[in-house]
């Protein structure tokens, strides 16, 4: 397409633009305003959308236009805008205006019934703001169907800005082969007081996000945070505490009373407890991604807050991939320090292990939705351009950018510094009870930092899989705050009574068991699935499981290394106060 042409030239400067428009929003009187068409889909499969002239649609007599702009978040969310031959100038405005018809062959007849039986609706654009329309409906018999073919739109402009587009759906239509449908068109401007940071506001849902529930999961959740930091607290600093007292009684011992001695718990493994973690490499590069993922959540959080990127179409995920592919050295920086502290060797394969973890797994998952895409004709499919674009960017800026933070972290930081040393031999671990095994408290280990964001992930899926757009990024923040907090306590708790077993494998655990809040996510997904959405069909299925399972991939890597880094600083502070010969 002519549009995909263009779009090559400036895709990967697009990236980096990620607050860039296609118009600075400012007109004069007679200024062009252009309607961009740009997908239709069943109504309940919201992720699954065509072309808009995929239907029999026809274009307005208008042909050319000043600008076109496309970018790369709009290329991965599906976004096909296409100049819908309109004929618009800023205040001027248009009575009826027939522009097109189409004789209905059998083949455009059943395309036509087939859209109107799916609820089938269309989504347009006007100076960034979206509207919505319905391409049809069946009469109350179920036998009829009709295709509404009158655009009426009132847009409200505040002194030299588009503040407000509505659409109204007229001339209703019966479908019959072989007819002739003749389609038509007004425009009315009108002033309106809507000031123009606010003009998105009538497309978000207080009443739904701001709802008491929402209230009242946060309070829920920060009274939960208190009460586990508090209880950690006191459990872990009253059993220390007898911990130390009978220790430092040991001093005043001679060596026969202290052979006979109780000696039990965690300072048993201290020869032990700093022992590398099987697979060093790969627990490094997860520990890296982990931290850069967190990293990168954090900013986009508070770049949204900030600038409100949901009010326009694609920045969020442009703004996403600019900084995941800027903050690249934390990546190699936390990964490659872990790595040398651990005595690694290989550090060229651990670094690049570490910069392509996530870039591959959404890659790989991308691309095989996208076969499915491809056979269905969705707009979705992703462009060769584009993957071609995605591909550059890994591994010309990702990768350098991770090099370098692996150099800075190995030099910085790579040195071990233990406040004990590590056995030659390693000890043998004894037998304990079934809830004291790592794959058990695994398991139970993400319980309650799932039930800290359970109502959250409510609000979070019902943007993303139906039509409500996501704003109270304030919520998000305190909840990813939460979150923190919550993990690193129950993964510390976790840790100690695996290390009171003579357990020294904490390494991995502290981060299977925070990371395990990813399946408890994971598993509610398939229950939002089936009872809170009306999707249907392969593509739809295989598209909500796979990036439900990318986006579990990321929690359960970013809540393993808050774990990991919480539990690491309470181990290595319980070993360096207590003397051990």
């Amino acid at each position: 397409m002519k549009e995909k042409t263009l779009f090559v030239v400036t895709l990967l400067l697009s990236a980096c633009l990620v607050c860039c428009d296609e118009h600075d929003h400012l007109y004069k009187e007679g200024d062009e305003v252009v309607l961009w068409m740009n997908t239709v889909g069943p109504y309940h499969n919201r992720q699954e959308t065509y072309s808009y002239f995929s239907l029999p649609f026809c274009k307005g007599q208008k042909k050319d236009i000043s600008h076109y702009h496309e970018t790369l978040g709009e290329a991965l969310l599906g976004v096909e805008l296409e100049f819908s031959g309109f004929d618009i100038d800023f205040k001027g405005d248009f009575s009826h205006t027939e522009y097109c018809f189409i004789d209905l062959t059998v083949d455009e007849y059943h395309a036509f019934t087939y859209a109107v039986e799916n609820h089938y609706w269309y989504q347009m654009y006007i100076d960034d703001l979206p509207i919505w329309g319905i391409v049809g409906e069946v009469d109350e018999s179920g036998e009829g169907h009709f295709i509404w073919t009158h655009k009426k739109f009132d847009i409200g402009y505040n002194g030299e800005h588009i503040v407000d587009v509505n659409l109204t759906s007229e001339t209703k239509v019966k479908l019959k082969p072989n007819s002739k449908i003749q389609f038509s068109y007004e425009i009315k401007w009108h002033p309106s007081n809507i000031k123009f940071e606010d003009r998105f506001d009538k497309y978000l849902d207080p009443n739904f996000f701001q709802h008491r529930i929402h209230w009242f999961s946060i309070f829920n959740s920060f009274m939960m945070v208190i009460f586990l930091v508090g209880l950690v607290s006191m459990i872990l600093m009253r059993t220390l505490r007898k911990d130390y007292a009978r220790y430092s009684k040991e001093e005043d011992l001679d060596d026969m009373e202290k052979d006979l001695g109780d000696e039990y718990g965690w300072k048993q493994v201290h020869g032990d407890v700093f022992r590398p973690a099987s697979n060093s490499l790969l627990f490094s590069a997860l520990i890296g991604t982990g931290y850069h993922i967190g990293i990168v959540s954090l900013c986009v959080i508070l770049f949204t807050i900030v600038g409100e990127l949901y009010t326009e179409r694609g920045s969020l995920l442009s703004t996403a991939i600019f900084v995941y592919a800027a903050t690249s050295p934390v990546n190699g920086y936390f990964g490659g320090s872990l790595y040398a502290r651990m005595g690694g060797k290989l550090w060229i394969k651990q670094m690049v292990t570490s910069a392509f973890l996530m870039p591959s797994a959404v890659c790989g998952t991308a691309f095989f939705i996208n076969f499915i895409a491809i056979y269905y004709h969705a707009s979705r499919a992703i462009p060769f351009t584009t993957m071609v674009a995605v591909t550059c960017i890994c591994i010309f800026v990702i990768l350098p950018l991770t090099l370098v933070g692996t150099v800075l972290g190995r030099n910085l930081s790579g040195q071990p510094d233990y406040p004990c040393r590590i056995n030659a031999v390693p000890r043998p671990i004894p037998e304990k009870k079934w809830f004291m095994e790592p794959a058990v408290i695994t398991v139970l280990g993400g319980v309650l930092p799932f039930g800290s964001i359970f109502i959250e992930m409510y609000f979070i899926f019902t943007s993303f899989w139906a039509y409500k757009i996501y704003y109270v990024y304030g919520f998000m923040l305190l909840v990813f705050l939460i979150l923190t907090v919550v993990t690193v306590c129950v993964t510390i708790v976790c840790t100690y009574f695996l290390l009171n077993a003579e357990d020294y494998r904490w390494q991995w655990t502290s981060f299977m068991a925070a990371a395990s809040t990813a399946g408890y996510v994971y598993m509610y997904s398939f229950y939002y699935f089936f009872f809170k959405t009306k999707m249907y069909g392969l593509f739809q299925t295989s598209f909500y499981f796979g990036y439900m399972a990318l986006f579990s991939l990321s929690l359960g890597l970013m809540c393993g290394t808050f774990g990991y880094l919480g539990t690491s600083i309470f181990v290595r502070k319980i070993y360096s106060t207590v003397k051990i010969d």
